[in-house]
């Protein structure tokens, strides 16, 4: 198969690019990846043209923090964004950082987004001022708003609707939440249609299937499998109207498809939440089932159709990659993502060019070290939420998590055992002492509240008020 690529590494011409990123969608919750009690009939397609990833992590398991990753090319940490910011946050990712749209936009791509941002709500933190020239969506999640059930009354002011930096909608309410997916799927669509002729970023950043759930009309009821399975078909039906307009166009050969979702499934939701099977726990851990999520890449002619990975990536990965195959400058402060394409596009030999990957949660703690060859996982002492096999709730009100704690290090051999099952360290002391000592550079770096370390390597977040563009 020719890959068409020039001498200095890069396509001969270089490719748009639309970066689908699902809310809280399980490594189980598609078709590719082992659902079977609905159809996802589009995202079945992309796998077969494209490429599918089986190993492939966000930075932290949990909204802002995996979104500030993706964007910025960084451990969220590194940038000062962590967790979830909610309406009364007055921080958000920083004017200083050079953000995947920006990247684009140097190079002359015209950039969109519509979705879920949640890097920031006021006007300094917004798309719009980080690269993006169009923006449709929701500043933060769609459950952080009046009606939600388990909040005290008065904890969230209304849920806006912004276009670009406007609010068109100050109170998003219960019948208008099912009509979100339409929403930013036809924006997406007429941001194509509107830009075929030029070179162009998409960044689709659906708000489902984070709870509460809302489906359109023309899906609810539909895939058999109750107000979840509905969910997911209308986003294969959004996936297969991305896929349709670049092919009415003549753009699915230069366009580069990518989706995947920013963490694992909520699952104290139960029936309101995906599956991350085979994988242990979910969003808010440092489990598998909390970092390693579905990944489908689909660039016809350069990656090759209907094949699988299971290469170790990270969302960090995508900036530097995709910076090098628009040929785009270097990023001026230092990103902890590196150049992947040999392993996206299944280069014979190609090795991870990491170390290491590291996941931190909640107050900067340092929970886990991935070996860069996918094979080992050393999980660190912290304290960690489970359901501890009880189901999770029903009719959109979660159960209760239980906690758990790691006393002492665990060693997982995740290529062989992804549910996390058998501890290992006994049997391997010397990958224990060299993950460990990967995780003290790395504490150096960015810092680790578990044991109280400071990094040097760690940058401050916009503040409202500050210096902006």
């Amino acid at each position: 198969m020719s890959l068409a690529f020039a001498a200095s590494g890069q396509p001969a011409s270089p490719p748009n690019v639309v970066v689908i990123f699902c809310d809280d969608m399980g490594y189980a919750d598609i078709g590719p990846f082992g659902a079977k009690a609905y159809a996802t009939p589009n995202l079945d397609r992309m796998a077969r043209e494209g490429r599918k990833f089986t190993n492939f992590h966000v930075s932290q398991p949990v909204c802002s923090a995996s979104r500030a990753a993706l964007l910025s090319g960084c451990y969220n940490n590194r940038i000062g964004i962590h967790g979830a910011l909610g309406p009364g946050a007055k921080h958000g990712i920083s004017a200083a950082e050079r953000t995947l749209a920006e990247v684009f936009k140097e190079k002359g791509y015209a950039t969109g987004m519509a979705g879920k941002w949640h890097l920031g709500h006021h006007p300094q933190f917004l798309p719009t001022r980080h690269g993006f020239d169009e923006y449709l969506g929701l500043p933060y999640s769609n459950d952080m708003w009046p009606f939600h059930p388990e909040a005290k009354k008065g904890t969230y002011p209304p849920l806006p609707l912004i276009e670009n930096e406007t609010i068109i909608d100050a109170e998003v309410t219960p019948a208008e939440q099912p009509n979100l997916t339409t929403w930013y799927t036809e924006r997406a669509v007429k941001f194509i249609e509107r830009n075929k002729s030029r070179p162009f970023f998409y960044y689709l950043a659906h708000s489902m299937p984070h709870v509460p759930l809302f489906v359109s009309e023309k899906f609810k009821g539909k895939s058999g499998a109750g107000l979840f399975g509905d969910v997911i078909q209308e986003i294969d039906w959004s996936v297969g109207q991305v896929l349709e307009t670049l092919k009415k166009n003549a753009l699915g050969e230069k366009t580069i498809v990518i989706f995947t979702s920013d963490n694992g499934p909520w699952l104290s939701y139960g029936e309101h939440a995906g599956s991350a099977k085979p994988l242990r726990e979910g969003k808010g851990t440092a489990w598998e089932g909390g970092t390693r999520v579905p990944c489908i890449m689909r660039w016809p002619g350069k990656l090759p159709a209907g094949t699988s990975s299971d290469a170790m990536l990270m969302t960090i990965d995508l900036l530097p990659t995709l910076a090098k195959l628009i040929g785009a400058g270097p990023v001026p402060l230092p990103i902890d993502g590196l150049d992947v394409w040999p392993l996206i596009a299944g280069t014979k030999g190609a090795k991870n060019p990491h170390e290491a990957y590291f996941t931190w949660y909640a107050d900067n703690q340092l929970q886990a070290v991935m070996s860069a060859d996918g094979r080992w996982k050393l999980v660190l002492p912290h304290a960690f939420r489970t359901l501890n096999g009880k189901p999770g709730g029903t009719g959109g009100i979660p159960a209760k998590y239980e906690q758990s704690k790691i006393a002492q290090p665990e060693l997982y051999e995740v290529g062989r055992d992804v549910g996390e099952a058998k501890e290992v360290s006994a049997q391997h002391p010397q990958i224990v002492q060299q993950l460990l000592a990967l995780a003290e550079k790395a504490r150096e770096e960015l810092g680790d509240s578990l044991t109280k370390r400071k990094g040097k390597g760690n940058r401050e977040p916009g503040r409202l008020g500050s210096v902006i563009r």
